[in-house]
Order: C-alpha cells, then structure tokens, then sequence
C-alpha cells in the first residue's frame, strides 16, 4: 500500500497538472467508492496538500481570490494499488478532467477512495480525523513521542495506528525499526530507545520522499509514479522484502514473522526484544 513517501511524490508530480485550474467533470462508475464527486464541478484547484497518506485537493469557486479559504476538499485515498496516470489504462476508474486536459485514476485492486466534503469534514474517514503529526513537521516533538511510546505497547502496531505519526505503514515501520535497533513487539520504550526511533522515522522517511518511494515488483498493482516511472528506495531497503538475506550491520539472515497480522522483517541479532 503506498505510504506517506509515495503518497508525497504523488502529491508534487500531479499538483502543477492540477494547481489553479478548474475541474470540469470526474467521471467513473462507482459512487460508493467515489463519494459526492459532482460536487468539485466548476470548482478551481488552489492547492494540492498531503495529510499522512491521504491526498487533499481544496477548491474554491472560479472567481475566489489566490488567499480565499476553500469551501470544498476532494479526498482521496489510494488503497493499495491506486495511483494517477496522465493516459488511460485497462484499469482507470476515475477520470478527472480540467480546463487543461485529463487525469486518470488507475487502481486495479480497486481499494481506493474519493471523496468530496467540507474543509475538515472527516467523520467518515476516522483515520484521518484521528492522525497524528507529520515525520517531517515541526508539530513531531521528541518529547512528546518519548513521553507516549513509554506506554505504546508493541510498537510497530503502534506505529501502524497512525496516532504517534502519521503516515508510517508496514515497509518504512520496518525500516526505521531497523535502523533504531529495536524490535517490532518491543513494549514500553525506554527515553533512549524512544529517541533512537524518532530520528530514525524522520531519516526514513525523509530518504524515502527523495527517493521517489518505494517500488516492489513489476506488477499492474505496484506503485508507479504518475508517468509510469518507479520509485528507487526499495534499493535501499535493509529488512524489508530483505527475508534470508544477510544484515547489512551484522550479516545475520533478516528472518521474517507476522506481528498483528502483517509480514514483519527483523535482523534476529540486531533488534532483540528487551524484556
């Protein structure tokens, strides 16, 4: 599933197709999934924004000034396969024309989301109304995730919960795991420990954005960015999709287990569970 990294390139690559024009039409075949789109009609696009891993595109009526608050937000969540292309493919679900041309939501797992609603209107997304603060904004505070993860339970669904910070999904949670050396069951982190992970999701997860994101395998249903091309991280994955193959630290074989129900890799000698 894309996470903040892919969800971020996405975010920069469409917003110059998408920034100051007006959306015409967006046209598909599901209106359960694809909720209240009528209403960005006619509407101008003056800003493409990122929350975690959710797009957010405001709109305002043509004639709004450049510093008007929006009066609209187009929502959208790319599940797991979903991503936008400037040309149609056999899995288009959406097509989202402006006043200078069209773009295509591609999907072919069909777990993405959009949605129209009032600015801050998230009640039917409680993910995103419950988030917690960006890796890369100054609203992260060391001492605040110190003071939480000393009560966070096993931490990688921790992580995962989108509450300590947003946007951290299963492959830059084992990474930064990885990098901080502390086991993804680890409970109740020490200041140390708590620290060692809260620079090590920022690094992480700041590599990964210039990095373009992760791309795994050459499937329809992989991340690509929006002309086609991959990410490059996944080059620089040290336990993730790494199962056998030697730590980079230790040479130790990354073993891989399931921790809440998701594939979780670990160097079994670097990341001990401190009991």
């Amino acid at each position: 599933m894309p996470e903040l990294p892919e969800v971020e390139t996405t975010r920069r690559k469409i917003e110059p197709l998408l920034r100051g024009k007006t959306i015409e039409r967006i046209v598909h075949d599901a209106p359960h999934r694809y909720r209240d789109t009528h209403l960005a009609a006619g509407r101008r696009v003056q800003d493409v924004a990122r929350r975690g891993k959710y797009l957010l595109l405001y709109l305002a009526a043509p004639d709004a000034a450049e510093g008007d608050p929006h009066d609209l937000e187009l929502i959208v969540h790319l599940g797991m396969t979903g991503g936008f292309r400037l040309e149609r493919t056999p899995h288009t679900r959406v097509t989202l024309t402006t006043d200078a041309g069209e773009l295509y939501f591609h999907d072919p797992r069909r777990f993405g989301k959009l949605a129209v609603v009032r600015p801050g209107d998230y009640a039917s997304m409680p993910t995103l109304a419950a988030m917690g603060p960006e890796p890369l904004g100054e609203d992260f505070r060391l001492d605040e995730f110190v003071r939480l993860a000393a009560n966070a339970g096993a931490v990688k669904p921790w992580l995962l919960s989108q509450k300590p910070v947003s946007g951290v999904g299963n492959i830059y949670a084992d990474e930064a795991l990885w990098h901080a050396r502390i086991h993804p069951a680890q409970t109740h982190l020490n200041p140390d420990e708590a620290t060692r992970l809260y620079h090590a999701v920022r690094d992480v997860m700041r590599a990964a954005v210039d990095a373009g994101g992760s791309s795994l395998g050459n499937g329809l249903g992989n991340y690509r960015q929006h002309d086609g091309q991959p990410g490059a991280y996944q080059s620089a994955h040290h336990v993730y999709g790494q199962a056998g193959k030697p730590c980079a630290r230790c040479g130790t074989p990354i073993a891989k287990t399931v921790l809440a129900q998701r594939g979780t890799h670990t160097c079994p000698e670097c990341q001990k569970v401190r009991f």
